[in-house]
């Protein structure tokens, strides 16, 4: 009884390390996302799974907010496009109280307030992460909020 017992409280006590670690890496690719981003690196595109949800939720000037849905390979296209005026202005975001939740079945839910450089507000974001069979972290569903208004122009009218 005290095999099975001592068997049952390691086996729990590995998962829950596990889960730890997950969560943690979770938080790498968090990070290394945000680095990458803040120095134009192509790699960013990669760390997006080909069939991401993206969601542009854009934040009019009376608050109220319209969801701008795109996928992967627009999202992917308009970023680089974006990315050397970007550089260019030494555009960076910079992220603060994140928030590392275990959404079950590998993913994690990494939710944070985004700092556009120059600006004083911050911006609703998350992204859901999850990692692949190869081992590799890929985004799987990303939200941020913009106050971009020209990004209502691919709005659906529903």
């Amino acid at each position: 009884m005290k095999k099975i017992l001592l068997s049952f409280v390691l086996t729990v006590l590995l998962s829950a390390v596990a889960f730890a670690d997950d969560k943690q890496d979770a938080l790498n690719f968090f990070n290394s996302y945000v680095n990458a981003a803040n120095t134009y690196s192509p790699t960013v595109a990669n760390m997006y799974s080909s069939n991401a949800k993206i969601i542009r939720q854009v934040v009019k000037p009376d608050g109220t907010t319209v969801n701008v849905d795109t996928d992967t390979a627009t999202y992917i296209k308009q970023m680089k496009l974006g990315q050397a005026g970007a550089k260019l202005r030494n555009y960076k975001n910079n992220y603060s109280n994140i928030i590392v939740t275990d959404l079950g079945n590998g993913r994690y839910k990494v939710s944070s307030l985004r700092q556009p450089s120059g600006e004083s507000y911050k911006l609703k974001t998350y992204m859901i992460v999850k990692k692949q069979s190869d081992g590799k972290w890929q985004i799987v569903e990303e939200m941020m909020q913009t106050k971009v208004q020209t990004f209502l122009k691919y709005a659906k009218n529903s």
